[in-house]
């Protein structure tokens, strides 16, 4: 085998593995998010702190649902064993708050929405979107 060949052998073996960190604590089966209820504990809405909101999600017989800093949301959603993820129409209940809290509220539900991969690892789901924006829960 030449050298190139068998570098892009091992370049397409690697692949397989993206993503995977050491392995030490992913959990790759989907049916690892049912019956879960997870806390936010960090996002990629850089000027709002997660902690000073009660954000939520919960996931149970493929719904989503939990409070989004204000109200209280849920939906469907799918998560495959191949990291794929995505929710249905999420409905709210239409309560106001402190108009810090509602900015909270609308980044959270945009990002859940724009998600489309999830991972655990070290006991913390991560949801990221295409563009680089994420979700990052602890158990609760």
């Amino acid at each position: 085998m030449n050298g190139w060949l068998r570098a892009g052998f091992v370049l397409l073996w690697l692949s397989g593995f993206a993503g995977c960190d050491d392995g030490s604590a992913n959990d790759a089966s989907a049916a690892a998010l049912e019956g879960t209820r997870w806390k936010l504990a960090a996002w990629s809405a850089s000027a709002l702190a997660p902690a000073d909101f009660d954000i939520t999600a919960d996931f149970a017989e493929g719904r989503i649902g939990g409070r989004s800093a204000v109200n209280s949301y849920g939906g469907d959603y799918a998560a495959a064993a191949d990291g794929s993820f995505s929710t249905g129409t999420l409905a709210m209940t239409e309560m106001a708050g402190e108009p810090s809290a509602m900015r909270a509220e609308s980044r959270y539900i945009d990002l859940l929405g724009r998600a489309r991969r999830w991972h655990i690892y070290q006991g913390q789901l991560t949801l990221t979107a295409p563009d680089g924006g994420f979700l990052t829960f602890k158990p609760r």
